[in-house]
């Protein structure tokens, strides 16, 4: 052949060999590709990142997000030397592996290895097609081939980590550790990374939960494989060996199910969902109320409400005992339930009277039969104790005493506190009367620890939240309302912590409040110290009594457990504020040292005293700290208060300059000789 026809063969060969190419090039270009970002489950998880729920994706599959970065080194490296050694290298597919595969299937008359790379396999799992005909391997290499060219190696990876079947409805590395070894994928022994290895390349006869042998002896094989390449070293090869294969698949963590439903019910578009939760101690508190529940008969249902009242975060829900369709009802949320809350509202009502200036812990208050109109309450055990402190009263939990403050104070006064607290009460029939102070209003578990949590921050408001990825996440929270008093606050949660606990429950100050509703149909104990504030309740989800249940018997014991596992011992609660008045019944002034009900007082006469400056609202400025007071009506001597802290004592004038403690928004009272008062509420500036 002379030079110049060679030359000419040459040149025609390399046309022919760069138009195949081009063609080739081409051919992969137009791929068209199936969709690349597979649907994965909803998550909802602590504030630490720890998975409390998930659920499956539309076709019922487990398939749960993953990251590289998150999934176990050694896993991965196992993976690719059994799968794809040359996966880092190849253009989507190995023609080296496709001959070695084809030369020994000709040479055994059967498969004996494969020739898919990991690429080849993704492109298999993203259009869920089989491996058996020509026309679909073809169809694999051309996708495995675009996907090279459109995604990078972890990308690939990555889709391969979603989509890899592990048997049954488990799709994706993630999902398979849960399910066969309850955690995440980020730390793996060697034997069950080999495990997540081998059961892909036959996902429904490799199934350790069906098929426990085959499943053993395909582990077995992966580490021969890794050991013979140095992926592992003889003692933990043979370590992993002997490790259990497990037999059957575990449940996917279903930590708070109730409030789960509700963060996606709020947000249905988020993929990820991280509440304020703890998921140690959710779990601890589910595992108590199952307990509690255990033996309570079969319709006595329990939830539990723990938050920070510092933070304003709910650290624990337990919206029942077993989320479960059964005769308990088991699928309500009863930390959402309106539910009588008995006498769990009395501390608010004195709070108010404190702040008011309508009473002190020390003041004498009767408890002895009366009527108010038509209303004649009674003491739950139908007894009266005569004059007593209000300080026992509220610790007994007597009715008389505390309808008369409330009688006092008005209703109206008590639903604006509690609305400026977060609770949204349900008034039967919308008309407010007496009754509400001994339970006659529905009210939510969650709202009713958001108000103790008021009392426990001083009085100010802060509402609860259970998200970490909410508006707030970013910026400090801005307080609410302030709803008592500091010195108010204090002065009720000093008394609540001298209520005796539970028997064989420590005696350690708790602060709290027992309560039981009408009929015994639900029995409530809400507590707080320093930093932590638990709400528990009990009853029947359907609203029939449970007779013998009182709060004090049933669920106080539960929550002086439930601190016990939150904490080992409490966190302080901070002193009294300097404006708080410690005196004795006989050291205060004799406005204060015992209670007259309002008919008593109308009884007086004489109109009661009514404040005629300033005016109720008014923004006044001080002059040297002073301000002019002035009262109509009444009869002298007059007791000025501020915030329920006497500043002028027995005065006989009708005008007097009180020295007010410093500038803000102030309750100014005046009481009369005979008990009467009148107050306005205004900003000093």
């Amino acid at each position: 052949m002379t030079a110049a026809r060679l030359l000419l063969t040459l040149a025609a060969a390399l046309w022919l060999g760069a138009t195949l190419r081009d063609g080739w090039s081409d051919w992969v270009d137009a791929t068209t590709l199936p969709g690349l970002v597979p649907a994965t489950s909803v998550e909802v998880q602590d504030r630490d990142g720890t998975l409390l729920r998930a659920y499956t994706v539309a076709d019922g599959r487990w398939r749960m997000a993953v990251d590289r970065a998150a999934v176990d080194a050694g896993y991965l490296r196992m993976l690719i030397a059994y799968e794809d050694k040359r996966f880092e290298t190849h253009a989507g597919v190995d023609l080296r592996a496709m001959a070695r595969a084809v030369a020994q299937g000709i040479w055994n008359g059967r498969i004996v290895s494969g020739g898919s790379t990991l690429t080849m396999q993704v492109a298999r799992l993203l259009e869920d097609s089989g491996t058996g005909a020509w026309a679909g391997k073809i169809r694999q290499m051309r996708v495995a081939w675009a996907l090279e060219r459109r995604l990078t190696k972890d990308q690939i990876l990555g889709l391969y980590l979603h989509l890899a079947p592990f048997g049954g409805n488990l799709e994706g590395v993630r999902a398979a550790s849960f399910a066969y070894f309850g955690k995440e994928p980020r730390r793996l022994t060697p034997a069950e990374a080999a495990l997540l290895v081998a059961i892909p390349q036959a996902p429904e006869s490799r199934r350790p939960d069906r098929f426990h042998d085959r499943a053993t002896r395909a582990r077995a094989r992966v580490l021969a494989r890794a050991l013979r390449d140095g992926i592992l070293p003889p003692d933990q090869a043979e370590g992993a060996l002997t490790e259990p294969v497990p037999a059957a698949r575990r449940p996917f963590p279903a930590l708070a199910p109730h409030l789960a439903d509700r963060a996606l019910a709020e947000d249905p578009v988020a993929s990820v969902h991280h509440l304020t939760l703890r998921a140690d101690l959710q779990a601890a508190m589910e595992a108590l109320a199952r307990d509690v529940i255990h033996g309570q008969g079969e319709r006595v249902q329990l939830a539990i409400v723990v938050a920070d009242h510092k933070a304003g975060e709910v650290l624990a829900s337990v919206g029942s005992a077993a989320f479960q369709a059964d005769q308990r009802q088991g699928f309500v949320d009863m930390t959402q339930a309106l539910r009588s809350p008995g006498s769990t509202l009395k501390p608010l009502i004195y709070g108010l009277a404190f702040d008011q200036g309508l009473g002190h812990p020390e003041m004498l208050i009767d408890d002895s039969p009366m009527t108010f109109g038509t209303y004649a309450p009674q003491n739950f055990d139908r007894l009266f104790r005569g004059t007593l402190r209000m300080r026992e009263a509220l610790q007994l939990s007597l009715n008389l005493p505390v309808v008369q403050i409330l009688d006092a104070l008005g209703p109206a006064k008590l639903l604006a506190a509690l609305e400026k607290a977060g609770v949204q009460a349900a008034i039967p029939g919308d008309q407010p009367g007496l009754a509400i102070g001994l339970g006659g209003v529905g009210v939510r578990l969650e709202d009713m620890v958001q108000l103790y949590a008021t009392i426990a921050r001083g009085g100010v408001s802060l509402p609860l939240t259970h998200r970490m990825n909410g508006p707030d996440a970013k910026h400090p929270r801005a307080e609410g309302q302030r709803v008592l008093g500091a010195a108010a606050a204090w002065q009720v949660a000093d008394i609540l912590a001298g209520l005796p606990p539970p028997p064989g429950a420590p005696r350690n100050r708790l602060a709290y409040k027992t309560g039981t509703s009408y009929g015994h149909r639900d029995a409530w104990a809400i507590g707080f110290d320093g930093r932590h504030v638990i709400g528990v309740w009990m009853g029947r989800p359907d609203g029939t009594p449970v007779p013998g249940a009182f709060g004090a018997d049933t669920a106080a014991p539960v929550l002086f457990q439930a601190f016990s596992r939150l904490k080992r011992q409490l966190d302080p609660k901070p002193p009294a504020p300097p404006q708080t008045l410690l005196l004795s019944n006989a050291e205060l002034p004799r406005p204060l040292q015992t209670f007259r009900s309002r008919a008593a007082a109308l009884q007086g006469g004489s109109a009661g005293p009514a404040v005629t400056f300033p005016p109720e609202g008014a923004e006044v400025d001080l002059l040297d700290g002073g301000l002019l007071v002035k009262v109509q009506g009444g009869r002298a001597p007059f007791t000025w208060l501020a915030d329920g802290v006497p500043l002028a004592v027995a005065r006989r004038d009708r005008a007097t300059l009180l020295h007010l403690p410093g500038q803000g928004f102030v309750t100014l009272s005046v009481i009369d000789a005979e008990g009467r008062s009148d107050r306005v509420r205004l900003r000093a500036r």
